[in-house]
Protein backbone atom coordinates (compact mmCIF):
# COMPACT_ATOMS: atom_id res chain seq x y z
CA UNK A 1 0.00 0.00 0.00
CA UNK A 2 1.52 3.49 -1.30
CA UNK A 3 2.15 5.99 1.63
CA UNK A 4 1.71 9.30 2.09
CA UNK A 5 3.43 11.57 4.61
CA UNK A 6 1.86 14.64 5.28
CA UNK A 7 2.37 18.23 6.65
CA UNK A 8 0.19 20.52 7.18
CA UNK A 9 0.61 24.09 7.23
CA UNK A 10 -1.78 26.98 8.26
CA UNK A 11 -1.50 30.28 5.75
CA UNK A 12 -3.14 33.73 5.18
CA UNK A 13 -6.22 33.44 8.06
CA UNK A 14 -7.99 30.37 7.52
CA UNK A 15 -5.86 28.24 4.63
CA UNK A 16 -4.47 24.81 4.52
CA UNK A 17 -1.31 24.13 2.32
CA UNK A 18 -0.29 20.66 2.15
CA UNK A 19 2.66 19.41 1.60
CA UNK A 20 3.03 15.72 0.12
CA UNK A 21 6.26 13.11 0.70
CA UNK A 22 6.09 10.15 -0.74
CA UNK A 23 8.68 8.42 1.09
CA UNK A 24 10.01 5.82 -1.60
CA UNK A 25 10.82 8.28 -4.19
CA UNK A 26 11.24 11.19 -1.90
CA UNK A 27 9.41 13.28 -4.06
CA UNK A 28 7.22 16.38 -1.84
CA UNK A 29 4.36 18.71 -3.77
CA UNK A 30 2.54 21.51 -2.29
CA UNK A 31 -0.99 21.34 -2.42
CA UNK A 32 -2.34 24.39 -3.09
CA UNK A 33 0.60 26.78 -2.26
CA UNK A 34 -1.08 30.19 -1.06
CA UNK A 35 2.00 31.62 -0.60
CA UNK A 36 5.09 30.62 -0.99
CA UNK A 37 7.44 31.69 1.86
CA UNK A 38 6.42 29.74 4.84
CA UNK A 39 5.97 26.53 2.80
CA UNK A 40 10.14 27.20 1.67
CA UNK A 41 10.54 27.75 5.84
CA UNK A 42 8.89 24.32 6.54
CA UNK A 43 11.16 22.70 3.29
CA UNK A 44 13.47 23.68 5.09
CA UNK A 45 13.01 22.44 8.73
CA UNK A 46 12.05 18.90 7.30
CA UNK A 47 14.91 18.85 5.15
CA UNK A 48 12.64 18.06 2.23
CA UNK A 49 13.04 18.84 -1.35
CA UNK A 50 9.93 20.58 -3.28
CA UNK A 51 9.64 18.78 -7.03
CA UNK A 52 6.07 19.43 -7.48
CA UNK A 53 2.96 21.76 -7.12
CA UNK A 54 -0.86 20.38 -7.11
CA UNK A 55 -3.14 22.54 -7.80
CA UNK A 56 -7.01 22.26 -7.31
CA UNK A 57 -8.36 25.66 -8.94
CA UNK A 58 -7.22 28.54 -9.51
CA UNK A 59 -8.24 31.26 -6.93
CA UNK A 60 -5.47 33.20 -5.57
CA UNK A 61 -5.52 31.43 -2.32
CA UNK A 62 -4.68 28.39 -3.76
CA UNK A 63 -2.20 29.59 -6.27
CA UNK A 64 -0.72 32.59 -5.03
CA UNK A 65 2.96 31.10 -3.70
CA UNK A 66 3.18 28.51 -7.71
CA UNK A 67 5.44 30.88 -8.94
CA UNK A 68 7.70 31.80 -5.87
CA UNK A 69 7.89 28.00 -5.67
CA UNK A 70 9.37 27.13 -8.72
CA UNK A 71 11.50 29.72 -8.92
CA UNK A 72 12.91 28.71 -5.93
CA UNK A 73 12.91 24.91 -6.51
CA UNK A 74 12.33 24.22 -10.00
CA UNK A 75 9.42 22.53 -9.28
CA UNK A 76 6.72 21.06 -11.94
CA UNK A 77 3.33 22.82 -11.39
CA UNK A 78 0.34 20.55 -12.11
CA UNK A 79 -3.41 21.25 -12.65
CA UNK A 80 -6.55 20.93 -14.57
CA UNK A 81 -5.83 21.24 -18.49
CA UNK A 82 -8.51 23.23 -19.74
CA UNK A 83 -8.11 25.62 -16.68
CA UNK A 84 -4.44 26.15 -17.41
CA UNK A 85 -4.95 30.30 -18.25
CA UNK A 86 -5.64 30.81 -14.96
CA UNK A 87 -3.23 28.83 -12.99
CA UNK A 88 0.39 30.22 -12.85
CA UNK A 89 2.61 28.29 -14.01
CA UNK A 90 1.59 25.11 -14.97
CA UNK A 91 3.37 22.32 -16.49
CA UNK A 92 1.27 19.40 -16.40
CA UNK A 93 -2.24 19.66 -17.88
CA UNK A 94 -4.43 17.04 -16.89
CA UNK A 95 -8.00 15.67 -17.61
CA UNK A 96 -10.97 14.32 -15.75
CA UNK A 97 -10.38 10.28 -14.88
CA UNK A 98 -6.43 10.64 -15.29
CA UNK A 99 -3.92 8.94 -13.14
CA UNK A 100 -1.23 11.13 -11.90
CA UNK A 101 1.99 9.17 -10.23
CA UNK A 102 3.88 11.11 -7.34
CA UNK A 103 6.81 8.58 -7.19
CA UNK A 104 4.59 4.99 -5.94
CA UNK A 105 1.80 6.65 -5.36
CA UNK A 106 -1.44 7.60 -7.82
CA UNK A 107 -3.72 10.03 -7.33
CA UNK A 108 -6.91 9.70 -9.75
CA UNK A 109 -7.76 13.21 -10.79
CA UNK A 110 -11.68 14.00 -10.44
CA UNK A 111 -13.47 17.00 -11.96
CA UNK A 112 -15.35 18.74 -9.43
CA UNK A 113 -16.85 21.44 -11.14
CA UNK A 114 -19.57 24.27 -9.52
CA UNK A 115 -17.30 26.40 -6.75
CA UNK A 116 -15.36 27.17 -10.21
CA UNK A 117 -15.86 25.38 -13.31
CA UNK A 118 -12.09 24.62 -13.54
CA UNK A 119 -12.00 22.93 -9.89
CA UNK A 120 -10.71 19.20 -9.56
CA UNK A 121 -9.55 16.58 -6.70
CA UNK A 122 -6.54 14.71 -6.29
CA UNK A 123 -8.16 11.04 -4.54
CA UNK A 124 -5.24 8.98 -3.53
CA UNK A 125 -6.84 5.79 -3.19
CA UNK A 126 -4.25 3.50 -1.55
CA UNK A 127 -3.18 5.30 0.87
CA UNK A 128 -6.94 6.96 1.65
CA UNK A 129 -6.06 10.62 0.98
CA UNK A 130 -8.68 13.14 -0.82
CA UNK A 131 -7.26 16.89 -1.64
CA UNK A 132 -10.74 18.60 -2.88
CA UNK A 133 -9.48 21.97 -2.49
CA UNK A 134 -13.04 24.51 -1.87
CA UNK A 135 -15.41 22.19 -3.62
CA UNK A 136 -16.06 19.80 0.01
CA UNK A 137 -15.11 21.59 3.12
CA UNK A 138 -15.59 19.99 6.55
CA UNK A 139 -19.04 20.47 7.71
CA UNK A 140 -19.58 22.18 4.35
CA UNK A 141 -19.17 23.46 1.06
CA UNK A 142 -17.57 25.91 -1.18
CA UNK A 143 -19.61 28.81 -2.67
CA UNK A 144 -21.09 28.63 -6.20
CA UNK A 145 -18.83 31.26 -7.67
CA UNK A 146 -18.88 30.17 -11.56
CA UNK A 147 -21.24 26.63 -11.44
CA UNK A 148 -24.70 25.78 -10.91
CA UNK A 149 -26.41 23.82 -8.00
CA UNK A 150 -26.84 20.98 -10.62
CA UNK A 151 -23.03 21.13 -11.46
CA UNK A 152 -22.39 20.92 -7.50
CA UNK A 153 -24.47 18.46 -6.52
CA UNK A 154 -22.90 16.27 -8.85
CA UNK A 155 -19.07 17.09 -7.73
CA UNK A 156 -20.36 16.58 -4.34
CA UNK A 157 -21.95 13.82 -5.11
CA UNK A 158 -19.22 12.33 -6.97
CA UNK A 159 -17.34 12.99 -4.04
CA UNK A 160 -19.32 11.14 -1.46
CA UNK A 161 -19.05 8.03 -3.69
CA UNK A 162 -15.58 7.42 -2.73
CA UNK A 163 -14.77 5.08 0.61
CA UNK A 164 -15.81 6.36 3.88
CA UNK A 165 -12.07 5.99 5.85
CA UNK A 166 -10.96 8.78 3.32
CA UNK A 167 -9.47 11.36 4.66
CA UNK A 168 -10.51 14.97 3.28
CA UNK A 169 -8.16 17.46 3.21
CA UNK A 170 -9.62 20.93 1.94
CA UNK A 171 -8.65 24.14 1.96
CA UNK A 172 -9.89 26.03 4.90
CA UNK A 173 -10.23 25.71 8.35
CA UNK A 174 -14.20 26.86 8.50
CA UNK A 175 -15.60 23.79 10.12
CA UNK A 176 -16.97 25.47 13.63
CA UNK A 177 -18.61 28.21 11.69
CA UNK A 178 -19.94 25.39 9.10
CA UNK A 179 -21.30 23.01 12.02
CA UNK A 180 -23.31 26.47 13.56
CA UNK A 181 -24.77 26.56 10.26
CA UNK A 182 -25.53 22.75 9.91
CA UNK A 183 -27.19 22.52 13.32
CA UNK A 184 -29.65 25.34 11.87
CA UNK A 185 -31.19 23.10 8.99
CA UNK A 186 -30.23 19.35 10.18
CA UNK A 187 -30.29 19.72 14.43
CA UNK A 188 -32.02 16.79 14.84
CA UNK A 189 -28.87 14.68 13.28
CA UNK A 190 -27.27 13.19 16.27
CA UNK A 191 -24.08 12.48 14.95
CA UNK A 192 -23.85 16.00 13.95
CA UNK A 193 -24.85 17.51 17.01
CA UNK A 194 -21.81 15.01 18.91
CA UNK A 195 -19.42 16.15 15.94
CA UNK A 196 -20.18 19.87 16.56
CA UNK A 197 -19.65 19.47 20.15
CA UNK A 198 -16.01 17.72 19.49
CA UNK A 199 -15.18 20.49 16.82
CA UNK A 200 -16.12 23.90 19.45
CA UNK A 201 -13.73 21.47 22.04
CA UNK A 202 -10.89 21.12 19.51
CA UNK A 203 -10.58 24.83 18.35
CA UNK A 204 -10.80 25.94 21.93
CA UNK A 205 -7.34 23.76 22.11
CA UNK A 206 -6.78 25.79 19.40
CA UNK A 207 -6.24 22.37 17.32
CA UNK A 208 -7.24 21.63 13.47
CA UNK A 209 -10.36 19.85 12.45
CA UNK A 210 -8.99 18.89 9.44
CA UNK A 211 -8.67 16.52 7.71
CA UNK A 212 -12.35 14.47 8.68
CA UNK A 213 -12.87 11.44 7.33
CA UNK A 214 -15.50 10.75 4.74
CA UNK A 215 -17.72 8.48 6.18
CA UNK A 216 -18.07 11.36 9.29
CA UNK A 217 -19.05 13.92 6.48
CA UNK A 218 -21.25 11.85 4.96
CA UNK A 219 -23.23 11.18 8.28
CA UNK A 220 -23.25 15.13 9.44
CA UNK A 221 -22.19 16.95 6.41
CA UNK A 222 -25.84 18.69 4.91
CA UNK A 223 -24.22 19.22 1.46
CA UNK A 224 -23.74 15.79 1.46
CA UNK A 225 -27.15 14.97 2.26
CA UNK A 226 -29.73 16.83 0.11
CA UNK A 227 -31.18 13.82 -0.63
CA UNK A 228 -32.05 12.74 2.92
CA UNK A 229 -35.54 12.80 3.26
CA UNK A 230 -34.92 14.26 7.49
CA UNK A 231 -32.77 17.13 6.03
CA UNK A 232 -35.94 17.96 3.22
CA UNK A 233 -38.17 17.73 5.49
CA UNK A 234 -36.48 19.46 8.73
CA UNK A 235 -36.32 22.98 6.27
CA UNK A 236 -39.81 22.60 4.86
CA UNK A 237 -38.65 21.04 1.54
CA UNK A 238 -39.96 17.38 1.74
CA UNK A 239 -40.13 15.41 -1.13
CA UNK A 240 -37.88 18.32 -3.23
CA UNK A 241 -35.26 16.52 -5.67
CA UNK A 242 -32.03 17.05 -3.58
CA UNK A 243 -30.52 19.62 -6.42
CA UNK A 244 -33.65 21.94 -4.84
CA UNK A 245 -32.90 20.87 -1.60
CA UNK A 246 -29.02 21.63 -2.15
CA UNK A 247 -29.92 24.65 -3.39
CA UNK A 248 -31.96 26.23 -0.85
CA UNK A 249 -29.07 25.13 2.11
CA UNK A 250 -26.56 26.71 0.12
CA UNK A 251 -28.60 29.86 -0.72
CA UNK A 252 -29.21 30.04 3.53
CA UNK A 253 -25.38 29.08 4.01
CA UNK A 254 -24.25 32.46 2.15
CA UNK A 255 -26.72 34.00 4.15
CA UNK A 256 -25.81 32.68 7.47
Amino acid sequence: MAVLEIDQIQVLKDNYVYLVREPESGLVAAVDPSVHEPVLARLAEKNWRLTHVLNTHHHHDHTGGNLGLKAATGCTVVGYGPDAARIPGMDVRLADGETYRLGAAAAKVIAIPGHTLGHIAYWFGEASVLFCGDTLFALGCGRLFEGTPEMMWASLSKLRGLPDATMVYCGHEYTQNNARFAITVDGGNAALVARSAEIDAARAKGRPTVPSRLGVERATNPFLRADAPELARGIGMEGADPVSVFAEVRRRKDKF
